[in-house]
């Protein structure tokens, strides 16, 4: 990149910072985050900086689970935006990338622009960027070529999205970038559709894997893409939520720290709820002794006398 180039990119950032535009534009807010907090010029052309191979893999064991549930999505996600030109990126939560699916063909280019495995992509080394500024804003983003806030970054474009825990914290952000000359923000802002989608799938399958005992329910909430889940235990207890389900239900960690009935959770409750349950309880014990009262009976721990009573007062018919 010329020097006149890189001094427009620098003098552009510097007078955007010096106006009052960091009141209405996130974007100019983090150009002043990343000049003003951070201390960073956007003029240096130094390049990323990695991780040792032994801090990269404790990066990657601290979130070893979500790596593992991560597979698939970033598998999947790499087939739609591959042929592009796109590399596919899991970073964890200090913006650096632990996984990465790219074309063998583009690896050299990648690797010299940091977009590998090992590099620190947060903002308080690389100022404005997807990653680190996703992770800095907890929402998904598209930061496309002279966004970047280092002029050396500004043949990226880099769309982001966070991905929270089983617990609703915040551990990751997935990141497709490229650096083609020819990738218009339209077509960025597209990707963005299939890294959010991607993002939720990883949510989704770390959170099932995460409560492997337990029935995944989908909350009853209007956006039935927002990856709104709770796990509920075999005694109908609420175990654990989802980011959105929190959000959408008003589901604190301490609601969780406690039994919650998930019928109350979502607006079951009631004694008509409560007969059917014990209605169904009753007519799978029949089932399963082929409708012979006193073998049902023996399973459910009571006696026959008593089953009769409550099949009489749930007006449950044996079958015949």
């Amino acid at each position: 990149m010329g020097e006149d180039l890189s001094g427009h990119h620098a003098d552009r950032i510097q007078a955007a910072i010096a106006s009052d535009a960091a009141a209405k534009s996130a974007l100019v807010a983090s150009w002043r985050r990343s000049s003003n907090l951070h201390r960073l010029d956007p003029a240096d052309c130094s390049s990323a900086r990695y991780l040792t191979e032994m801090e990269l893999g404790q990066a990657r064991q601290r979130i070893e689970p979500l790596v593992r549930a991560a597979q698939s999505s970033l598998d999947r996600l790499y087939l739609a935006v591959g042929g592009v030109g796109c590399c596919v990126l899991l970073a964890d939560r200090d913006g650096v990338p632990v996984e990465r699916r790219g074309a063998p063909v583009d690896d050299e280019t990648f690797h010299s622009w940091g977009l590998w495995t090992g590099s620190v992509w947060n903002e308080q080394s690389e100022g404005t960027n997807g990653i680190g500024t996703c992770l800095v804003e907890q929402r998904a983003l598209t930061i496309h070529r002279d966004q970047h806030f280092h002029t050396r970054n500004t043949g990226l474009s880099c769309t982001t999205a966070p991905i929270y825990d089983h617990q609703g914290d915040l551990v990751a952000a997935l990141d497709v970038s490229s650096c083609r000359a020819d990738l218009t923000e339209a077509f960025a802002n597209l990707i963005s559709l299939a890294v959010v989608d991607a993002a939720r799938r990883i949510e989704a399958e770390n959170f099932k894997m995460a409560f492997p005992k337990a029935r995944i329910v989908l909350a009853p909430v209007a956006d039935k893409g927002s990856g709104a889940l709770i796990a509920v235990d075999t005694d109908d207890l609420v175990v654990g939520a989802t980011r959105s389900a929190r959000l959408a239900l008003g589901i604190t960690q301490q609601c969780l720290d406690k039994p919650m009935p998930a019928a109350d959770l979502l607006g079951w409750a009631g004694p008509e709820v409560l007969a059917e349950a014990e209605r169904g309880v009753l007519q799978r014990a029949l089932a399963r002794a082929d409708g012979n009262v006193s073998a049902a009976a023996q399973a459910l721990g009571i006696s026959r006398a008593t089953l009769h009573r409550k099949l009489n007062r749930l007006d449950v018919h044996r079958s015949h």
